[in-house]
């Protein structure tokens, strides 16, 4: 992930800038993120209104702060391995768990027991990607599994399309595009760093 992303902009403006000079421990941020993220998953899991809408806030609001965690880190030289891991678990069951809650939440709507069922799939693959980030980290050290962005933007960034979706009434288009996109980039990623993750030739 690049650190000068726009939401890294917004979030240094927003967190890390008023923090900056604080005794607010980057690891802080991190759990704000995990709790946020978590209260989003369990917002979109009712599939009902208000709660489906501020979760998806909540999941915008927990982006920032999984950008703001690492910034924090790097202006106050707290930087550290295991507050690196700690974010990288906090991404994992975040950005994963999204999926399942999105899919209980549609469960009721036209793909029925299905949106589970996609969900799943989508938040399985998910996880896969970043145990398999986690795994060359460990074998290669910090960030040598990224990926490059463009134009201001990660290819991490793309979660926020999930809170826009449901915002904007396109959640079961997103799960389904989720359902797919997701193991297809699993098996990208996985093609792309296999030396790395195995060490093969």
């Amino acid at each position: 992930m690049s650190h000068n992303t726009w939401i890294h902009k917004l979030s240094r403006v927003t967190i890390v800038n008023p923090l900056a000079k604080t005794r607010v421990h980057p690891n802080h941020l991190t759990l704000v993120r995990l709790v946020t993220g978590l209260g989003a998953v369990a917002g979109f899991a009712t599939g009902a209104v208000p709660w489906v809408q501020i979760g998806a806030v909540a999941f915008l609001v927990s982006m920032l702060f999984d950008r703001a965690d690492g910034d924090l880190a790097r202006v106050t030289g707290r930087t550290s391995p295991m507050g690196h891991k700690l974010d990288l678990i906090a991404d994992s069951l975040c950005n994963s768990l999204i999926f399942v809650g999105l899919g209980m939440g549609l469960s009721q709507g036209a793909y029925g027991a299905g949106a589970i069922i996609m969900g799943v799939t989508a938040g399985a693959a998910v996880a896969a990607i970043l145990g398999m980030v986690i795994r060359v980290e460990a074998r290669e050290g910090a960030r040598a599994a990224e990926l490059g962005g463009a134009a201001g933007f990660d290819p991490d960034d793309a979660m926020a399309l999930v809170p826009l979706a449901v915002l904007f009434g396109a959640a079961e288009g997103l799960l389904l595009a989720a359902a797919i996109g997701a193991p297809c980039f699993a098996v990208f990623f996985l093609m792309l760093f296999r030396r790395k993750l195995f060490g093969e030739p």
